[in-house]
């Protein structure tokens, strides 16, 4: 019987509700780890995660079949609730709706990992709101702007 075979490479970006900048720089690690824990529960590669204070980018090589959006769901609603049992903000913490999710070819490995674990460097220079815009027309995706992430610049 033959088997099959399956491997992409995903950059997943994704938003703190209202853009708040609610993901301090001293639970960053502890949130970090606790995706990796997620993406190594769901049967997935991690390549890279990091972010800034109101958004993630999470990079997987995704290796059996999994729908996109149950996996990006998973990452959000698990460390929702992290987060939340943590009490690291005051009230109740959400991602907000919504994800990018774009695909590169194994030669793009590095780069994009190292884009990732350098967001803060990227992000001296440009904002989210240019960059997932940029992440958007690169992949030729089309969008209308009272679709995207609420904005707060």
């Amino acid at each position: 019987m033959a088997n099959s075979y399956i491997q992409a490479y995903l950059h997943y970006v994704f938003a703190v509700q209202g853009r708040q900048n609610l993901i301090h720089q001293k639970n960053e690690e502890e949130l970090y780890k606790y995706i990796t824990g997620i993406t190594k529960n769901k049967g997935q590669k991690l390549l890279a995660v990091g972010g800034m204070p109101d958004h993630v980018h999470v990079f997987v090589g995704i290796n059996r079949s999994m729908e996109i959006g149950d996996f990006v769901s998973a990452i959000k609603s698990n460390s929702s609730r992290f987060i939340n049992e943590k009490k690291w903000i005051l009230g109740k913490f959400h991602w907000q709706e919504g994800y990018g999710a774009f695909s590169y070819s194994r030669s793009h490995i590095d780069r994009v990992a190292n884009y990732i674990l350098n967001q803060k460097k990227h992000h001296e220079k440009r904002s989210f709101r240019e960059e997932y815009i940029e992440l958007l027309k690169k992949f030729e995706i089309e969008y209308d702007e009272k679709y995207l992430f609420d904005w707060i610049e």
